[in-house]
C-alpha cells in the first residue's frame, strides 16, 4: 500500500533509471547517449496515454462536443483500472471483469446469430492462442538449436563445400569417412589445417587454441553487447522473474518484442561462446514472450491481465517442451515449479500448447536424427536391487552440490551488486570467456559443447563406438545376442578418460558458480546436468570395474556372472545428473519426467526418483530455497512462496499499517470531501490506494479506491464535464443528495469504487491472512474491528513480516 520512491538498482545489475522513464510506460532504452524511444513496440499498450507523467494532458486529444454533464459512470474512463509498473495485480477483480465479460456475451449469443459466432469464436481463442504459441516458439527453438550447433562447431574449423554446414553435416556429404575416424573427413578443415596447413604438430595445436580463445571471445563480446544496448531484461535465465510475473507482478517490458529479439540471438551467442550455461532456462522465456506477445491478437486476453498470467503459465510449458523435446515434463514444470494460479482449463491448454510446440520442432529436426530428445539413450541391461546405494549416493552428491552452487552462486552475484564488478559488465564476461576457454581447450571433455558431453556421458558402450571411454580391452566371448556386450577390463584410454573428467568435474562445478547471473543469457538446467552426468559416470565405470574384478564377492555373485553385462555406467550419469539438477532446482515429480522423456530410458524410473527424493531431502536439509527463489529474494522481488511455510503465532493487528505510534490512516468520505481536498490528500501521500468510510468520525468501512483511478477520474471530470472546480464535493454513493443552490456540479466516482474490498478482523491468524494472500493473490486487505476501520495490510507488509521473522533484513524487498 506504500508508494514511495524507487531505490532499487539490483535489476539485472542495470539501474532502473536507464530504463524506465518517470511513470511512463514505454521502455527507453539509452544507446550510446542517445535515447531511443520503443514506445510503439512496448509489449503493454499504454493505455494512459493522454495522461503525461506531470498529470497534464496532451492537446488534441479530447472529443469535441462532450455532453455537458457527462456521468463519468456511463462510459469508461481510458486508463482506469491499468497498473503501473512494478506493482502487483489484483487477481479478484481481474477475474471478476472477465466473469462479466462472459456473462454479457453469454446473454448476448441468444439474441441474434453474429453474436452467436461472437460468442464461439470467444470461446475457442483460447486455444488458437496456444496453437500460435506452440508454432512460434517450436520454430524459434528449432532456429535457435541450428544455429548454436554450427556456431559451436566454428569454433574448431569451417566445412568446404558449405561454410553453413556444421561438422556433423559436412561429415555426412562426404562418402570418404571411415568408420575408425568418423570425425575426420576431407572436406571439414581445422583452423590450423586452412591457415598453416597441417593439423600436427604443436604450432598447429597453439593455432587451433588461439582461434578457439578468438571466436570465444567475439561471441560473448556480441551477447554482452547486444544485452546491453537494447535490452538489459534479456539477461539471466528468466525463470525467477517469469515466477514473480505469473504471481501477479507486472514488470513492463520484460516479455516484450526487444527482450524476445535479443535474448534469441545472445542465446545462440551464448550458447555458441563456450560458456558453461545452457540455452534450457531462456528458452522459457522466449516462450512466454512469445505467449505475451501473441496476447495482444485477443482482446479477451488483451485487457484482463490474470487471463494473461494464464497463458504465460501454458507459454513456461511449452519453454520446457521444446528446451528439451519433453512436453509432459514441460505441462509438470509449469505446474510444479513456475506458476502461482494453475486452474484446470490451463493444464489442458497447456499440455495442447506443449503437444504443437513439440510437434513443429520435431517437424523442423534440428538434430537432424528424427529423434525429438536431446540425449537419446538405449540401455538393454536391467538394474539390480542392490545398485540402488549408489543411486542414493548419488542422489547425497547431488543434493550437496546443489545446496553449495545456490549458497556460491547467491554470494557471487551479491558481491557483483554491491562491488564495482557490477559496473563493467562487458569486462566480466569477457574475462570469465577467456578463462574458461582457456582452461576448457587443452581437455578434450570441456572443449566440447556441454550437451555433447551429456550425451557421451549418457552412451552406452556398443560395439561400434569410437570413444575414448568405450576403449575397453576387448574379450572374445560368444554371445547370442549382438548388441550387449559382457562386462570387460578398462583400456588405458578409460583410465586417461578418468583423469579428463576428474578435472572437467571440478572446472564445471566451479565455473558455473561464477557464470549464472552474468549479463548474457544462461540457464541452468544443462551444466548442473553435466556436473552430475561427469560423476555418475566416474562412479559407473568404477563400479563396473570392480565387478568385473570381484564377480565372486557377495553383493555381485547373485546378478553378475563373468562374460555377462551388469553394470551400465550410461545409467549411472543419467541418474547422477538428475540428482544435481534436481539438487540445485528442487523440482521432483516433473524433473523424473523430463529425465525419462529426454533421454527415452522408461524403466529407470525408480532409480531417478531415488536419487531425486535423496537429492532434494539433503539439498533441503542444507538450505531450503532452490536456486530461483534464492535469486528472487536477492533481486527483492514481492513474491508470497507457495511452497514456504508460515508457522508463527502473529496476529493481522501485529502487521496491519498505522502501527502505534503512525499517524492515522489516510481515508477518504463517502460524501464529505472536495476535489481540492482529495486532490491535496493524492500530493501529500504515496499510497497507491485509499480506503472509503462513510465518515471520519464513524470510520465504518465502504469500498477501495485506486489512486490511479482517482488521480485518471478526477483529471478526466475537469477536462470533460463542465462546471467541475475545485470546490465541488466527491460522492461515493448511490444518490446525490440535493445541492445547495450556486453549488458547482457534484462528481459521482461510485463507479471506480470496489465495493467489495476483502477484510479481516484484527484478530485473525498471520497464517490464515498469508493464505488468503496466496490463494487468491490479493495485493491489500483491510483490517476491521467490529466493523470499524482500523488499517491495511499489503503483500509487501506481508513479505516484510516474514522476512523479520526469519531474521532478514526486511528492507532487502525492494518493489512497491
Amino acid at each position: 500500500h506504500s508508494g514511495g520512491k524507487m531505490d532499487n538498482t539490483g535489476y539485472c545489475g542495470e539501474s532502473f533509471n536507464s530504463l524506465q522513464s518517470g511513470t511512463s510506460d514505454e521502455d527507453m532504452v539509452e544507446i550510446a547517449g542517445a535515447t531511443l524511444d520503443f514506445s510503439s513496440t512496448d509489449d503493454v499498450p499504454p493505455l494512459d496515454r493522454d495522461y503525461g507523467s506531470d498529470g497534464s494532458y496532451g492537446v488534441g486529444d479530447r472529443p469535441n462536443g462532450v455532453p455537458k454533464l457527462m456521468d463519468l459512470l456511463d462510459e469508461p474512463v481510458p486508463g482506469v483500472g491499468t497498473y503501473e509498473d512494478f506493482n502487483t495485480i489484483d487477481w479478484v477483480r481481474e477475474k471478476s471483469k472477465d466473469r462479466d465479460r462472459h456473462r454479457e456475451i453469454a446473454t448476448k449469443s441468444k439474441e441474434s446469430t453474429l453474436a452467436l459466432m461472437k460468442s464461439i469464436s470467444d470461446a475457442f481463442s483460447g486455444w488458437l492462442l496456444m496453437l500460435l504459441v506452440g508454432l512460434m516458439a517450436g520454430a524459434l527453438a528449432g532456429g535457435i538449436d541450428i544455429s548454436a550447433h554450427w556456431m559451436t562447431d566454428l569454433k574448431e574449423g569451417v566445412c568446404l563445400n558449405g561454410f553453413w554446414f556444421n561438422h556433423e553435416h559436412c561429415c555426412w556429404n562426404s562418402n570418404e569417412t571411415t568408420f575408425q575416424e568418423r570425425d575426420k573427413c576431407p572436406n571439414w578443415k581445422s583452423w590450423a589445417e586452412l591457415i598453416v596447413g597441417t593439423n600436427d604438430g604443436p604450432f598447429a595445436y597453439i593455432m587451433n587454441y588461439v582461434m578457439y580463445v578468438c571466436w570465444a571471445l567475439l561471441f560473448s563480446f556480441l551477447a554482452v553487447s547486444l544485452v546491453r544496448a537494447f535490452a538489459p531484461y534479456a539477461c539471466g535465465s528468466g525463470i525467477p522473474e517469469i515466477k514473480t510475473i505469473l504471481s501477479g507482478f507486472i514488470i513492463r517490458g520484460y516479455l516484450g518484442k526487444w527482450t524476445l529479439m535479443i535474448k534469441t540471438i545472445t542465446l545462440v551467442l551464448a550458447v555458441s561462446s563456450g560458456l558453461s550455461l545452457g540455452k534450457e532456462g531462456p528458452l522459457v522465456h522466449v516462450a512466454c514472450c512469445c505467449g505475451n506477445i501473441l496476447c495482444h491478437l485477443f482482446t479477451k486476453y488483451r485487457r484482463n491481465e490474470a487471463k494473461r498470467r494464464e497463458v504465460l503459465s501454458a507459454a513456461a510449458a511449452v519453454g520446457v517442451s521444446v528446451a528439451f523435446g519433453a512436453p509432459i515434463g514441460g505441462v509438470l514444470f509449469s505446474l510444479e515449479e513456475v506458476s502461482y494460479y494453475f486452474p484446470l482449463k490451463t493444464l489442458w491448454r497447456s499440455f495442447f500448447a506443449a503437444l504443437v510446440a513439440a510437434f513443429t520442432l520435431r517437424s523442423i529436426n534440428p538434430f537432424g536424427n528424427s529423434r525429438l530428445v536431446l540425449f537419446y539413450v538405449e540401455f538393454h541391461s536391467p538394474w539390480h536391487l542392490l545398485e540402488l546405494i549408489p543411486f542414493v549416493l548419488l542422489g547425497i552428491f547431488g543434493g550437496i552440490w546443489g545446496a553449495f552452487f545456490i549458497r556460491a552462486n547467491i554470494a557471487w552475484c551479491r558481491r557483483r551488486k554491491t562491488t564495482w564488478l557490477g559496473h563493467y559488465p562487458v569486462l566480466e564476461v569477457l574475462v570469465v570467456t577467456a578463462v574458461t576457454a582457456l582452461l576448457a581447450f587443452p581437455n578434450s571433455y570441456t572443449r566440447m559443447s556441454t550437451s555433447e558431453l551429456i550425451s557421451e556421458l549418457f552412451n552406452d558402450c556398443g560395439l561400434l563406438d569410437s570413444s575414448q571411454l568405450c576403449n575397453y580391452a576387448n574379450v572374445s566371448v560368444t554371445k547370442s545376442s549382438s548388441d550387449a556386450l559382457p562386462d570387460r577390463p578398462a583400456g588405458q584410454d578409460v583410465y586417461t578418460a578418468m583423469w579428463q573428467l576428474s578435472l572437467a568435474l571440478v572446472f564445471k562445478m566451479l565455473i558455473t558458480v561464477v557464470t549464472f547471473g552474468m549479463k548474457v543469457p544462461s540457464g541452468l538446467f544443462i551444466p548442473s546436468m553435466a556436473v552430475g552426468a561427469i560423476a555418475g559416470r566416474l562412479l559407473g565405470v568404477g563400479m563396473e570395474q570392480l565387478a568385473y574384478y570381484h564377480h565372486d564377492w557377495v553383493i555381485f555373485r547373485g546378478w553378475c556372472s563373468p562374460g555377462a553385462d551388469c553394470i551400465t555406467p550410461g545409467l549411472y550419469a543419467m541418474v547422477g545428473a538428475t540428482a544435481c539438477l534436481g539438487g540445485v532446482t528442487r523440482m521432483t515429480v516433473s524433473l523424473v519426467v523430463i529425465m525419462f522423456e529426454l533421454t527415452g530410458g522408461l524403466e529407470y524410473i525408480v532409480p531417478l526418483m531415488a536419487a531425486t527424493m535423496t537429492s532434494k531431502w539433503v539439498a533441503d536439509a542444507l538450505g531450503r530455497e532452490g536456486i530461483y527463489e534464492a535469486h528472487i529474494r536477492l533481486n527483492g522481488y514481492p513474491f508470497l512462496e507457495p511452497k514456504e511455510e508460515f508457522s508463527h503465532k502473529t496476529l493481522a493487528m501485529d502487521v496491519m499499517r498505522p502501527r502505534r505510534s503512525d499517524p492515522p490512516l489516510s481515508v477518504i468520505t463517502q460524501d464529505g470531501m472536495s476535489v481540492e481536498e482529495v486532490e491535496s490528500l493524492i500530493a501529500e501521500t504515496s499510497y497507491s490506494g485509499f480506503p472509503v468510510v462513510v465518515s471520519h468520525e464513524s470510520q465504518r468501512l465502504v469500498g477501495f479506491v485506486q489512486r490511479r483511478d482517482l488521480v485518471i477520474s478526477i483529471e478526466n471530470a475537469r477536462q470533460r464535464q463542465e462546471g467541475v472546480v475545485s470546490a465541488s464535493r466527491i460522492f461515493f454513493t448511490e444518490y446525490t443528495p440535493p445541492q445547495p443552490p450556486n453549488s458547482p456540479p457534484p462528481l459521482k466516482l461510485r463507479g471506480i469504487m470496489d465495493l467489495s474490498p476483502f477484510t479481516v478482523t484484527d484478530h485473525t491468524a498471520m497464517d490464515i491472512v498469508v493464505d488468503i494472500f496466496r490463494k487468491l493473490g490479493l495485493r491489500q486487505c483491510l483490517v476491521t474491528h467490529n466493523g470499524r476501520l482500523l488499517g491495511i495490510i499489503t503483500k509487501k507488509d506481508i513479505l516484510k513480516h516474514m522476512a523479520q521473522m526469519a531474521n532478514r533484513d526486511p528492507d532487502s524487498i525492494l518493489f512497491n
